[in-house]
C-alpha cells in the first residue's frame, strides 16, 4: 500500500470517530460507482450527511480543506443523490460535509469539521 493511500485510509477513520463522537451515525464508507467515491455517509437526526474527508500529514503545502475545489463539491452533490436512490433514502435530507485532518508524526491530529459544505 502506497504511504498516501495509508495516509488517507487513517484519516478516514479519524474522521469516522470524530463524527460518532459528535453524534454523526456513520452508515457507509468508500461507496463507489462509475462516477466517483464518497469517503463517508452518514446520519445526523434524519438528515443524510455526505463527508469528503482530506488528510495531510503537514500544512506545509497548505490545509487540507483547501484541496476542496467547487467541481469537487458539485460531484459529491452527485454521488450523494445517486447513493441516496440505491441505498432507498431519496427523501432524507442532505447535506454535505467536509474533514480536514492533519496528521503529524509527532503531534496530536488536528481535525476541522466544516458543515453544509455544499
Amino acid at each position: 500500500m502506497k504511504a498516501k493511500d495509508a495516509l488517507g485510509q487513517a484519516g478516514e477513520r479519524l474522521a469516522a470517530d470524530y463524527l460518532e463522537d459528535h453524534g454523526i451515525r456513520v452508515i457507509d464508507s468508500n461507496w463507489r460507482c462509475a462516477s466517483g467515491e464518497i469517503d463517508l455517509v452518514g446520519l445526523d437526526g434524519g438528515e443524510l450527511v455526505i463527508v469528503e474527508v482530506k488528510t495531510r500529514s503537514s500544512r506545509r503545502y497548505g490545509d487540507p480543506l483547501e484541496a476542496l475545489t467547487r467541481a469537487k463539491l458539485v460531484r459529491l452533490r452527485t454521488l450523494a443523490v445517486l447513493w441516496a436512490r440505491e441505498h432507498q433514502r431519496v427523501a432524507a435530507p442532505l447535506r454535505i460535509d467536509a474533514v480536514g485532518i492533519v496528521l503529524g508524526r509527532t503531534s496530536a491530529p488536528c481535525i476541522d469539521h466544516l458543515r453544509g459544505v455544499a
